[in-house]
């Protein structure tokens, strides 16, 4: 009987559910919309439901442990949980109600962190140990591990590059700033400025979000020395390379210290399936495997 863990990834758009093995394989995934409620447990409740199906699927006793990805800010160890694109839920004790539903131990960390730790394991990062991971999706979020170690920060919230200022006095932010890349690249961003679908954006906006999101990596990598920035996320993996030749054209204007002239801007190597993937991740560090252990 293969080990696995259960694999759970909270966006504003969607929620997903999938096992991962021990090898970083991801199996049985599902995912259904993010309710569009301002109700807490109407939102735990599509969630659960989900879990309830997938984990349906696995052999019984063949599950260790729960990794949960779940958007930003959080309290240490995602003990409670206010993602700025999930409004029904603040400071929902996430990690706490995740546990009593599955019994299994459980860890809850930033969905681009544990984006971060799949792309360490099994993707595009592996071998690197001073890297960004982000994802361009209803918001933007990131991750970084620097010499060769996951950022935390003081209370779990470390690498929101989404709310480094790109556009000085630029447009309103959910955050309650101004300019942050979050307000300008991600794709209620886009579907404001445009009225229309994301990836259905004219050549001038698509380059404009490729623009800002090369700008927001150059300012990462001048302040903390790193060779690789990867890419995830619907909006920017559905704009394609017209968005990286802007972001890579921008980060080469910005990026002009020594050390980081060399960095580098890639799509993430796991796509679609890099935030259950890092889910699983949380998961496997919680039973001492996996990346960063």
């Amino acid at each position: 009987m293969a080990a696995l863990c259960l694999a759970v990834d909270i966006g504003g758009t969607k929620l997903a559910v999938g096992l991962v093995d021990a090898h970083g394989e991801l199996a049985d995934a599902a995912q259904v919309p993010t309710p569009s409620t301002d109700d807490p447990e109407a939102v735990f409740a599509a969630l659960a439901g989900l879990i309830d199906r997938v984990t349906a699927a696995a052999e019984p006793g063949s599950l260790r442990a729960c990794g949960v990805g779940c958007g930003g800010p959080m309290e240490p160890g995602g003990a409670t949980v206010s993602p700025l694109n999930i409004a029904a839920w603040r400071r929902f004790p996430l990690r706490s109600r995740v546990h009593e539903h599955v019994d299994l131990p459980v860890a809850v960390d930033n969905d681009a962190k544990a984006l971060a730790l799949g792309e360490w394991w099994v993707g595009a990062a592996v071998g690197s140990d001073n890297f960004l991971a982000m994802v361009v999706s209803t918001g933007v979020g990131g991750g970084i591990v620097l010499d060769g170690r996951l950022l935390d920060g003081r209370l779990g919230n470390a690498g929101h590059i989404g709310h480094v200022v790109v556009e000085p006095d630029g447009r309103p932010c959910s955050c309650g700033g101004f300019g942050c890349l979050e307000a300008e690249a991600s794709g209620t961003a886009i579907a404001a400025i445009t009225g229309g679908v994301p990836t259905d954006a004219p050549k001038e906006v698509v380059e404009r979000v490729g623009t800002m999101v090369g700008r927001a990596v150059a300012s990462v990598a001048n302040l903390l020395d790193l060779d690789l920035a990867l890419v995830a996320g619907s909006v920017a993996l559905g704009l394609g390379e017209p968005f990286f030749a802007a972001a890579r054209a921008e980060l080469g204007r910005r990026a002009r210290m020594d050390f980081s002239r060399s960095v580098r801007i890639q799509p993430a190597g796991l796509g679609v399936h890099g935030p259950l993937v890092g889910a699983g991740a949380l998961g496997w560090r919680l039973c001492g495997a996996g990346p960063g252990r």
